[in-house]
């Protein structure tokens, strides 16, 4: 796959995100009905906030020689930074404002640029390419946890 058909299908995985919790009301976003799962508003704040970390890790990539790259624990930012209180069309307005400012950052760059690297403390080595197919898929995967949330609530 092109790097142009890769930034492409990056772009529109704010569309399925606003599809995926198209309708829903505060209560259904707010609602947690598969025991030991997040909230979709919760899911939703989860995406948003590591939107912004792989958008620095992408940037570090791209203009720094191997940097490190910032980690994060899901559950503590689900503890700690008020999902609860956070209204989803914010959370949105910033996912796809992060997404449009890096695709033009991607679509100047060159094919070797996609091969620059940095080092995540977890995983080791990441190229900027891995982000940007890792980033992709983040939406795709809480989608499903999302209609999962939907046919439990009967949607």
């Amino acid at each position: 796959m092109g790097y142009e058909t890769m930034i492409d299908e990056y772009l529109a995985g704010t569309e399925l995100l606003r599809q995926a919790i198209a309708g829903m009301t505060d209560d259904q976003l707010d609602a947690k009905p598969v025991p030991g799962k997040w909230s979709t508003r919760q899911v939703v704040c989860h995406i948003a906030d590591f939107e912004t970390i792989y958008a620095d890790r992408m940037k570090r990539v791209i203009t720094e020689p191997m940097p490190t790259l910032l980690g994060g624990n899901p559950d503590k930012f689900a503890a700690s930074l008020a999902y609860e209180k956070r209204p989803v069309q914010d959370e949105l307005i910033l996912i796809a404002a992060v997404r449009r400012q890096m695709a033009t950052i991607l679509r100047a760059l060159g094919p070797d640029d996609f091969r620059k690297t940095g080092n995540h403390p977890r995983d080791g080595a990441l190229t900027l390419e891995a982000l940007l197919k890792r980033i992709t898929e983040h939406i795709p995967h809480h989608v499903r946890s999302i209609e999962e949330k939907r046919r439990a609530l009967g949607q």
